[in-house]
């Protein structure tokens, strides 16, 4: 049998998802260490449970290593740990490093953790991404964007999700922006050239170093632009042809950025633009599986669930690549207006147009409180065999279904 722990500070829905596809594999005593109370975990997940810890701080590396080593002597070693936050990929390679489990080590971990080192990495190796600085004080800012001009976007090295980023569009943008979060030596900002064009992402499988798989999905409109605009909806959408021409710039750079940032075995989340003159350039690279809804969408357009899929790749080593049978799309319901959830309008006549296409739908619910992230109060998902039936049905969820907040 092959020990794994999996690491979930929270048990979020989704992480619960990756839970349980690692419990169902075949030959796997698991184990979870998490920060919730043991009350929390679902029955029907527990019941395959070969044991569980909870600790004070899962992000913690000294706590995680202390709970992994009485995991081993209980139940014997440790021979693998996942995580799908972006948060722990750190902390668990150092793990993997103090107490000799095979997975991604510390060096790669950080490549893929601290963005600006990870653009510094793709930059040298001839791959096209933002131009980008790593700012220690407000003359490094001022230097920067008199070098590349506004706008500039500003994050934290490791962030993630569109968390604490910001467009600024001139001198005093930057000027309150320094004020209210002043960059220091010890904890520097990431400050990057803002990028025009068509967001895009780039999720792949790679194994041993080799990729064996990807997808493409295609943003409406950014979610950087979703954040500053509240009454913005947010679409995505997986079209179902993504292995012509008009993709082979991203297919051969998506794969070169992997090996050049030292990835051996995993599921990735790349994001990237198509800019206006027809060139790409890649934003950033997480070593964990997509957020937002993204795995689900990526499981119904090839059959395939990738919440199974995924734990098999990393105890394992073994994924099967799977057949693009369908295009597939979400539109994220987000509420107008403030407060919380009063009404939602649209959906009976979004069910009797669409509602053949539709596989998935989580509708917001009178009294639910507002979302302050870019995914919304709810999400509507359809697929088809046709991307341009999607297209279409997701053009009339977002003009026919909205949330109203008061």
């Amino acid at each position: 049998m092959v020990h794994v722990v999996f690491v979930a500070p929270f048990l979020l829905e989704a992480t619960l998802r990756f839970v349980k596809g690692a419990a169902l594999l075949p030959g796997v005593r698991l184990s979870l260490v998490t920060q919730e109370s043991p009350g929390k975990i679902p029955e029907a997940i527990a019941e395959r449970l070969a044991a569980s810890r909870q600790v004070q701080d899962a992000l913690d590396p000294d706590q995680l290593a202390v709970t992994m080593s009485d995991l081993a002597r209980e139940l014997g070693p440790v021979h693998r740990v996942l995580a799908a936050l972006e948060q722990l990929q750190v902390p668990l390679a150092e793990v993997r490093a103090r107490l000799g489990i095979p997975g991604m080590d510390v060096e790669t971990a950080h490549n893929f953790r601290d963005k600006s080192r990870m653009k510094t990495l793709l930059r040298q190796s001839g791959i096209p991404c933002a131009r980008h600085a790593l700012i220690h004080d407000a003359a490094e800012a001022r230097a920067f964007v008199e070098a590349v001009g506004y706008p500039v976007v500003v994050k934290p090295p490791a962030g993630a999700g569109a968390k604490q980023t910001f467009r600024l569009e001139g001198a005093r943008d930057l000027t309150e922006y320094l004020s209210f979060y002043a960059p220091r030596a010890d904890d520097p900002t990431l400050f990057e050239e803002f990028m025009t064009g068509q967001e895009h992402s780039f999720d792949s499988v790679c194994i041993r170093g080799n990729p064996v798989w990807y997808s493409i999905t295609r943003y409406y409109p950014s979610p950087l632009e979703v954040m500053e605009n509240p009454w913005v909806q947010w679409c995505v959408i997986l079209p179902r042809e993504v292995e012509g021409p008009e993709y082979a710039d991203i297919r051969r750079h998506g794969s070169h950025s992997l090996r050049v940032l030292g990835l051996q075995t995993g599921l990735t989340h790349m994001e990237w633009f198509r800019r206006p003159d027809g060139g790409l350039a890649i934003s950033e690279v997480a070593a964990r599986p997509p957020g937002a809804q993204f795995t689900t969408l990526i499981s119904y357009a090839h059959d395939l669930d990738f919440y199974k899929a995924w734990p098999r790749l990393l105890v394992h080593e073994e994924f099967d690549p799977p057949e693009r049978s369908f295009a597939a799309g979400a539109v994220f319901l987000r509420g107008q207006g403030e407060g919380k959830v009063k009404a939602i309008h649209g959906v009976e006549q979004a069910q009797k147009e669409i509602g053949s296409l539709v596989v998935e739908a989580k509708l917001p619910r009178p009294g639910q409180p507002a979302a302050t992230g870019y995914e919304g109060e709810g999400y509507v998902i359809v697929r088809h065999p046709e991307t341009a039936l999607v297209e279409q049905a997701l053009a009339r969820v977002l003009k026919l279904i909205r949330v109203e907040l008061g």
